[in-house]
């Protein structure tokens, strides 16, 4: 850890003894004791001296973020520009509630830890300290997007029942099917493709001019997008400690987040600032049902993993991913009238489709349209990995008390700069006719 990583910790530790003081008082509804006041007073001038000194730092190293900022990285080239080096310690340390109240409040002395990431992610960006705009750190982030490992941040998740009953959600799953994803990118990013390649001939006896294919090259282009939402949320929620709480906000955002993304990577339209997903992405395979859609049958997949296997993309994460809806109905058909065996096979456990795994998200859409065909749904194969999603900078957090200040609400702005983009198109086939009525 660097020397401004330790003198946070110094100070963030300081604040958490002046917070036991002044808490202890609270509960007794006394002042502070003579030892206290002195204690209090000792602790304080510590807490201002460290601030002096990590501000020196901090001056000392704008300009060399200045210079290396285009390259993403910190000087001396090892941290990206989306980490600040938090230990497991300080992630669990770390509070969004308290981030956003400190913002909301305009107090920033209320969450000095936060603020010190806030300073240090701003820096890295080679952007001013802005009162009003929480920096979530990727460590941070990723710990609140995944849930269940504890190793990964599903410590984050409580046992015990609050009193309230979050939204039923869609499940996001392309980064779980294994998408790469790219995090703390800076700038445009160009992926180069090849798209032919060297050929072998044979020449005659007789001589002859050889014939020559070259390779050719492709660039993808990801360029940062920003994607965009809001919801609000009490001056009171944002006040608790609770660690239920804190999850339901970190789920609350992040979700947004990530749900947006991971439907973009699907349907994107590539329209105005809205990425391409993969069933709008030229060279995609489409298998058609039919002129108006149709039933989705055994052959249907067969066809799907043909057109991959056909271009030589079979290779990787392949798995399928559709909704519950073409699950129930796959279920439910059989793989030729004899064998009584079913298209989904629910005896293979996570290897249901002949053999490749299968995802299922209500993510897939269910309200495609056909000819005179309605309310078709999608089926998706191919190999995830080919998927990429690139993450510019940090997810952002845009605090506004004063809209609607007067009902005791503070509005939350999500926004996070992102692009989605296939390496090879031909690694993925798509059904988007499918009847499962």
């Amino acid at each position: 850890m660097n020397k401004m990583r330790e003198l946070m910790q110094q100070r963030s530790g300081l604040l958490d003894e002046v917070r036991a003081l002044v808490d202890g008082a609270e509960r007794e509804k006394r002042d502070l004791h003579g030892d206290e006041q002195e204690r209090y007073d000792a602790l304080m001038a510590q807490i201002d001296d460290l601030g002096r000194r990590i501000e020196r730092l901090q001056s000392l190293e704008r300009l060399e973020m200045a210079m290396n900022a285009s390259e993403g990285r910190m000087a001396g080239g090892n941290e990206p520009v989306s980490r600040v080096g938090m230990d497991a310690g300080e992630v669990r340390k770390y509070s969004l509630l308290r981030a956003l109240y400190a913002a909301a409040a305009g107090d920033w002395s209320l969450a000095p830890l936060e603020r010190d990431v806030n300073v240090e992610l701003a820096r890295r960006m080679n952007r001013e300290f802005e009162p009003l705009k929480v920096l979530v750190p990727w460590e941070w982030q990723t710990r609140a997007m995944i849930v269940g490992d504890a190793a990964a941040g599903g410590d984050l998740v409580g046992e015990e029942p609050i009193n309230f009953v979050e939204i039923l959600r869609n499940r996001p799953m392309v980064a779980a099917a294994g998408a790469t994803v790219l995090t703390g990118l800076v700038g445009d990013l160009p992926i180069t493709r090849q798209t032919a390649a060297a050929k072998l001939y044979w020449q005659s006896e007789t001589g002859g001019p050889v014939q020559q294919h070259n390779a050719q090259f492709h660039q993808v282009l990801m360029k940062p997008k920003t994607a965009i939402g809001s919801t609000q949320y009490s001056r009171k929620l944002l006040r608790q400690s609770s660690q239920d709480l804190e999850r339901f906000v970190a789920n609350d955002l992040a979700s947004a987040l990530t749900l947006g993304v991971d439907y973009a990577s699907l349907h994107g339209a590539g329209v105005g600032s809205e990425p391409t997903g993969i069933a709008n992405t030229s060279g995609v395979g489409v298998v058609p049902i039919g002129a108006d859609g149709g039933a989705p049958t055994w052959d249907h997949i067969v066809d799907l993993e043909t057109m991959v296997a056909v271009m030589n993309a079979d290779v990787g994460r392949m798995a399928y991913m559709t909704n519950p809806a073409v699950r129930g109905k796959l279920k439910k058909t059989f793989v030729d009238p004899g064998s009584g065996e079913r298209v989904w096979d629910v005896r293979a456990g996570n290897t249901p489709l002949n053999g490749y795994r299968a995802f299922v998200t209500s993510q897939v859409r269910s309200d495609l349209a056909k000819g005179n065909g309605s309310n078709l749904s999608a089926i998706f194969f191919g190999n995830w990995a080919d998927l990429l999603i690139g993450y510019w900078g940090v997810m952002e957090l845009i605090v506004d008390p004063f809209t609607n200040a007067r009902d005791g609400l503070i509005n939350v702005t999500v926004q996070h700069e992102v692009d989605i983009a296939l390496r090879h198109p031909e690694a993925f086939s798509v059904i988007l006719d499918a009847e499962t009525a």
